[in-house]
């Protein structure tokens, strides 16, 4: 998974090179909700949780409408003393377009997922896949920089199962997942 977001910043990176016609960095705050998790086929009640955290993303327009994104996002929660944390690493094509100062944009991406937990000074953690498809509207404020109003995405995420320290934990997904973003976007 990991291979993947570095193979997709190389990308980027490289298209950058190229002069692409645009290049953006994004930054803000994301609010993350995880829907009821399935375990062993079977939905576990009461399993959602919101966690607020920080999301980041660059993107390279390499024609007028296409263009390649990466995206690593993290969030966090704290549930009856146990802390949470969940980290994204994804990329993958958008579409954008400008209709005057504003710019709505879709996106399909994929990657990796870290989750974990931690309770008195001890934590397991868990790697996984992520899926996100979405978009956004972002507004131009300056030159180079913009306000993304807005960024909705679906979120897929899947961990397989593992043993810690001794006590097996069965595989668990989710689909019922979503990740609202804003923050500042600068163009160059």
């Amino acid at each position: 998974m990991r291979k993947l977001a570095v193979l997709v910043s190389f990308a980027a990176l490289s298209a950058l090179s190229l002069r692409a016609q645009v290049a953006e960095v994004f930054g803000g705050y994301q609010y993350l909700h995880m829907g009821n998790i399935t375990a062993n086929g079977q939905t576990v009640p009461g399993s959602s949780q919101g966690f607020n955290g920080w999301n980041a993303a660059g993107a390279v327009k390499l024609g007028r409408l296409f263009g390649v994104e990466g995206d690593v996002g993290g969030g966090y929660a704290n549930v009856s003393g146990v802390g949470l944390h969940t980290y994204t690493y994804t990329g993958g094509p958008m579409l954008s377009f400008n209709v005057g100062p504003v710019r709505p944009f879709v996106h399909a991406l994929a990657g990796g997922a870290r989750f974990g937990e931690s309770v008195s000074g001890v934590s397991a953690s868990w790697n996984g896949l992520a899926v996100m498809a979405g978009g956004g509207l972002d507004v131009k404020v300056k030159k180079f920089v913009a306000l993304r109003l807005a960024q909705v995405d679906w979120m897929y995420f899947h961990f397989g199962s593992q043993t810690i320290a001794g006590t097996p934990f069965p595989a668990f997904s989710g689909h019922n997942n979503v990740r609202i973003s804003t923050g500042i976007v600068l163009r160059f």
